[in-house]
């Protein structure tokens, strides 16, 4: 289908939506961005991204761009987290040749994408509020101001709380997973290298891996409990608390905890994956699509992969509807198998004794006769490349 003059609006201004509109843009689309904040910025918070999302950003040539604000991650450690001794190394350099996995301060690529975007002629529109959508022949996004937009197509990519997904498929129903994560970021003071270290307690879990020029640190500390907290990024939390949730925790890991002065707090859900992808001229992409745990490092990636998809599809159909349908005939399986996989993740990292000495020594038993094995057994996440 021919794009050009295409009137698309894309809801939100995260890595989906910026992406979308970036490579709708290049195929000739008008393309408006709305976004509710006042500026695109988002703080506080690393990601991993992951060879499958890194094959996306190259196709948009944008991977030296990524590499210039990132580390390079070389390795996942898995550590107890008594004294934060080893239990697993697995090294990424040889088996991400030729497409590497990158540690990126989720702002730093926010910008790259929204530089990009807008130098491609993406109009982003700040402080629009969306009330409500309305697909149809000529869909309808009602502002929050009284105001409304739209054009031959709207594309939804406004997160947990999504107001184009409830137009597809009504009101969602979460469900508490019985863990909370706290998120930090800390001075890189123990000189960690470019790796991701995980440390693994009783009903908890740290990860923590050096973001940007390797001075600072991201921190995810997660912790089964009953209580629950409201579902939400920027919930602020006193420190005291997560170094009591992680008082038993030694080594590096103990040093890590004690340098926190900031911490955002969040109770995690298990969302269903959308039913409905798209409808009449108007569709859906990343968390509002398919939000995912973040046990597999995956929600970024697969926002990227629906971007890439979506424009695709549409460029390969003869019409709207007909690329609609074939992006969510292609996405809605792989998103069903890698939200599965996410879910069934923290366990692993959560033993209790006696499970737990038995389970670390398994895992050095493979670390040392099967390594390949061991990092290549999630290939057909990692390795997926939606722009081959």
């Amino acid at each position: 289908m021919e794009l050009k003059g295409l009137k698309i609006t894309v809801i939100g201004a995260g890595i989906g939506g910026l992406t979308a509109a970036l490579a709708l843009r290049r195929q000739g689309a008008a393309v408006t961005v709305l976004e509710q904040a006042e500026a695109i910025s988002e703080v506080g918070a690393g990601l991993q991204i992951t060879p499958n999302g890194v094959a996306v950003l190259k196709a948009l040539g944008l991977a030296d761009d990524l590499a210039w604000c990132s580390q390079r991650a070389r390795a996942v450690v898995l550590r107890g987290h008594r004294r934060g001794n080893q239990v697993l190394r697995l090294d990424l350099d040889e088996y991400a040749a030729g497409l590497p996995y990158y540690f990126v301060h989720r702002s730093d690529l926010v910008g790259i994408l929204a530089g990009a975007a807008r130098r491609e002629g993406v109009q982003v529109r700040l402080l629009q509020k969306v009330e409500r959508v309305e697909p149809g022949p000529q869909p309808v996004v009602h502002l929050g101001n009284g105001a409304q937009c739209g054009g031959d197509l709207v594309i939804g990519a406004d997160g947990l709380h999504s107001k184009t997904r409830a137009a597809l498929n009504g009101a969602d129903k979460p469900v508490f997973t019985g863990q909370v994560a706290w998120r930090a970021t800390v001075p890189n003071h123990l000189n960690l290298p470019p790796e991701a270290q995980l440390f693994m307690g009783p009903g908890r879990h740290l990860v923590a891996y050096p973001l940007r020029d390797g001075s600072l640190v991201n921190l995810v500390a997660v912790q089964e409990r009953r209580a629950w907290a409201e579902e939400g990024w920027n919930l602020q939390d006193d420190p005291a608390n997560l170094r009591a949730a992680f008082a038993g925790f030694g080594g590096s890991a103990a040093a890590l905890l004690d340098a926190v002065e900031e911490v955002l707090l969040w109770g995690l859900f298990r969302h269903p994956v959308a039913a409905r992808w798209q409808g009449e001229n108007t569709a859906i992409l990343g968390d509002a699509a398919h939000p995912t745990l973040p046990f597999m490092a995956q929600g970024a990636n697969l926002a990227l992969e629906d971007a890439w998809v979506l424009a695709r599809a549409l460029q390969e159909a003869e019409g709207v509807s007909a690329g609609l349908a074939l992006y969510q005939s292609r996405r809605l399986e792989r998103a069903q198998k890698v939200v599965q996989a996410a879910s069934r993740n923290a366990w692993k990292y959560h033993l209790r004794a006696p499970l737990s000495w038995p389970a670390h020594q398994v895992l050095k038993l493979g670390g040392r006769f099967a390594p390949d094995k061991m990092v290549s057994q999630f290939d057909w996440i990692y390795r997926h490349d939606v722009t081959a």
